[in-house]
């Protein structure tokens, strides 16, 4: 297998061609690489201790041993089969989720399996998709360096779970603000992850979308998407199959009892959600100075 070159971005081919966004996940910039490396000798940084996590980590640890001896034990082999389960479902959770499918886009997956993942990532107990998707895609970009979240020249612990403990490196942040991350803010799956709801294109506002209310509520989810473009009678972008209103008027629509129906236009949609995260990438570049 030949070295890796770090000038040249890898590359992956889906059907025979190779996308811009199948590289962004995957190039690690030398540029930026020589700049971190510059800044790493100049910088003074202390690291800092978030004591809750320590406290739950080491809970989290004490159970584990008692279970581990229950295991040998006390259990029944119901619950061992349980425990098994459950560590196979967490783990494929994490590796085919938001390691393969979210992070590297490495194949592409139908909404079913999306939800399977998602839940079975949540078994993991490691953040939302899209928070570890973004760490990820850092350590990739910019490895072993301050911008790298588990950077491994700070130690094995550090890089196994003490980058957990301890408030990340400025340089995570400032770097991890420049990631484009649309592709998953956008995702109506995740949407579960991020507060109930998220907000593609208008951040300014409360209102989100929901994945969970339109289904629910006849395709009334897109709540952020309506208060964006309230003409559009689609009221949102996502499961056109489950947004039971939008199917109703379409209806009507193919059999001429509706018309003049108001949407708007791709290009449009796309722009203003390019604002979106250019706007959310400024506010965490503020967040990351005032940190």
């Amino acid at each position: 297998m030949p070295p890796f070159n770090v000038s040249t971005p890898q590359k992956f081919k889906q059907n025979g061609k190779m996308t811009e966004e199948d590289e962004m996940f995957l190039t690690m910039e030398v540029n930026d690489l020589k700049e971190l490396e510059e800044k790493a000798k100049a910088a003074k940084f202390k690291t800092q201790v978030v004591w809750r996590n320590v406290g739950l980590y080491v809970l989290l640890q004490t159970g584990a041993t008692i279970g581990l001896y229950q295991l040998f034990f006390t259990a029944k082999w119901l619950s061992v089969a349980w425990v098994i389960i459950l560590w196979m479902v967490s783990g494929v959770g994490i590796t085919a989720g938001p390691h393969r499918l979210w992070s590297h886009k490495s194949y592409k997956a139908k909404t079913p399996l999306k939800i399977i993942l998602m839940f079975m990532n949540c078994v993991a107990f490691q953040n939302d998709v899209i928070e570890w998707s973004r760490d990820h895609r850092c350590h990739h970009k910019w490895t072993d360096t301050d911008a790298d979240p588990h950077n491994i020249n700070r130690g094995f612990f550090f890089a196994h779970m003490g980058w957990l403990l301890c408030k990340k490196h400025p340089l995570v942040r400032e770097k991890g603000a420049t990631l484009d991350m649309s592709d998953l803010t956008s995702e109506p799956v995740l949407a579960f992850q991020r507060n109930f709801g998220y907000k593609p294109y208008d951040v300014a506002i409360k209102a989100t979308e929901s994945m969970l209310t339109t289904l629910t509520a006849w395709g009334e989810g897109g709540h952020n998407y309506h208060h964006t473009f309230p003409q559009d009678y689609r009221t949102s972008e996502m499961l056109g199959v489950f947004n039971f209103s939008r199917l109703f008027i379409d209806f009507f629509a193919k059999i001429g009892w509706a018309y003049d129906l108001k949407t708007v236009d791709e290009k449009t949609i796309q722009r203003q959600m390019g604002r979106q995260l250019e706007r959310l990438k400024e506010e965490e570049k503020k967040n990351s100075r005032a940190a």
